[in-house]
This record gives C-alpha cells, structure tokens and sequence, in this order.
C-alpha cells in the first residue's frame, strides 16, 4: 500500500456523532415528536454537526464521480442551481485497462480520500454523492450481490424496456463478476479491484473520508449504495454520517439500503444515476434544520 493511502489510520479517526441532549421538559418532547422524520432528520443533523453548533445547511455541494473520464452527463445542473447546490464532477479512469490493479484501486481510494478532504477543507455543510459514469452497474450489482449474500437474479437489473433474453445476459454478466469476487471477499481492496471499477473505489474512500472528517453525506443511487457497503465493511461507524437520499427501483438498491439499515427519505421511482434523487432530499434535511 502507498505511503500516501493509509486506510487504518482514516478508520482508527472516525467516531459517532455526538448524541443531542434530549429535551428538558415533557413540552419539548412533545414538540421534538411531532414533526414526524423531520424531527430524525433534525437529531441527526445536530449529532453531525456536533460541537460545530447549530447551522443551516447553506454550502452544499454535489460531488459527481465517474469512472470514465465524465463521459456520463452531469445533466442535473438546473435542479441544482435552482436548489442552491454547487456540482463537483471529478473523473477517475484507468487508462487502457480493462480491470484495475490492486495499485490502481489504491490510487482511485487514495482520490477519493483527496476529494473528501478539499471538500471538507472548505466547509461543506452536506456533500451530495453521485456516480455518474458508464459501466457501473454490473459492478455495483455484483458487490450488493456478494456483500448482502444475495443471488445474481435478485440483484440484477430489469432496466426499462430490457426483455428477458437481455436480462438474463445481465444476470450471467453479474454471476461472473461475482464468480471473480468471492474468494478475495476478506480483503476489501482486493475485492473493488477485481469487481468494481475507479468510480466505486473513489466513492469508496469519499465515503470513508466523508466520515473521518465529519462531514454529512446524502447517497444517490445503487452505485453509491454499493460503495457504501464497502465503506461501511472496512470501518463500520462510517455509516453513521450517511443518509440515503431516495430509493430506486433497482433491486440493488432496496437490498444494500436494508444491509446498511438505512431509510430512505424519498421514494419516487427515480432510476437515473446522475444525482436528481440526492438532489431532491436537500429542501428536506434544510426543512430539519430549520425546525431545530
């Protein structure tokens, strides 16, 4: 491993949020209850925020990563800037390599870990995740797969208009994948080098890094939710500084939110990967934070 990626120190820094004092009196609890899952939106947010204080979350950023040198369109810029999101795309790519080595994963974890740095350097208030290069979903479909002990068939993708001969090449192009992943399964860096792809290794050490430095994540889709899961096997605490923005209807997705234990705040039948589902949780959690 490089000098300049070391995993067990970014593990041995990330700590839970801190636990919000409850409420004094039976009339503030009453009033922290009656808001429903703004009222957990509004806990978690000041556990995150900490001994940073009470904020509105006014710097928001959305950080789109893709594996193929932002070759996938970042076509959310209007809903952004209508919302008041800055959107970050970064590419990390592989050149002429059609699976990574362990050092080329290192190098895309050790990106990530950057990324999330420079945005917590900043002062990010939330960051905003996405995955939106081509490719990934065969990946990200074989590590829910593995990771949540699920079959090909309950992991892969119907897409939208994909008849049943084009699913089942899918389901064997996941079994494969698969296949190539189990026996490195306890080894982490190993496995997103022989299944996943720069974009899932980069989300990965974004994730990890978002958690160490205290930073509040929104997931988008079951790109991010697949990176999610790796994060959450190599430092298990990290997931506490994560939210999943909205489900999809990818079975991917449903199954690596159940394994992370995480609710999503949004259910509206978005399947795109370009970040409109992480997008539309942003008013939700400021809506939180306002009722604080």
């Amino acid at each position: 491993m490089p000098d300049d990626l070391d995993l067990a120190a970014v593990i041995g820094s990330i700590r839970r949020p801190d636990q919000p004092a409850p409420p004094g009196d039976d009339v503030g609890q009453a009033r922290s209850s009656s808001h429903g899952r703004l009222d957990e939106l509004a806990t978690w947010l000041t556990g995150v925020q900490g001994a940073d204080g009470v904020r509105d979350l006014d710097r928001v950023r959305m950080l789109a990563l893709s594996g193929d040198d932002g070759a996938a369109g970042t076509d959310v810029s209007n809903l952004a800037a209508s919302l008041g999101v800055a959107v970050r795309v970064a590419a990390l790519s592989v050149d002429g390599a059609a699976t990574m080595s362990r050092a080329d994963t290192e190098a895309a974890l050790g990106a990530g870990l950057a990324l999330a740095d420079e945005e917590a350097d900043a002062g990010i208030d939330l960051l905003v995740v996405a995955a939106v290069g081509h490719g990934a979903e065969v990946p990200a479909a074989a590590l829910v797969g593995l990771l949540t002990r699920n079959d090909p068939s309950m992991v892969t993708s119907r897409g939208s208009g994909i008849d049943d001969t084009l699913w089942m090449r899918r389901c064997a192009a996941v079994r494969d994948t698969m296949r190539r992943g189990r026996p490195v399964l306890g080894d982490y860096v190993e496995l997103l080098a022989t299944v996943g792809g720069a974009d899932l290794a980069g989300m990965t050490g974004v994730l990890l890094q978002s958690a160490a430095r205290r930073t509040p994540v929104l997931l988008d889709g079951v790109v991010t939710a697949a990176a999610a899961l790796v994060a959450q096997r190599i430092a298990f605490r990290a997931a506490d500084w994560w939210l999943a923005a909205h489900r999809s209807p990818e079975p991917a997705h449903g199954l690596a939110l159940t394994r992370l234990a995480l609710n999503p705040l949004l259910d509206l039948g978005i399947r795109s990967e370009d970040g409109t589902g992480a997008l539309l949780a942003v008013p939700m959690l400021r809506a939180a934070a306002a009722l604080r």
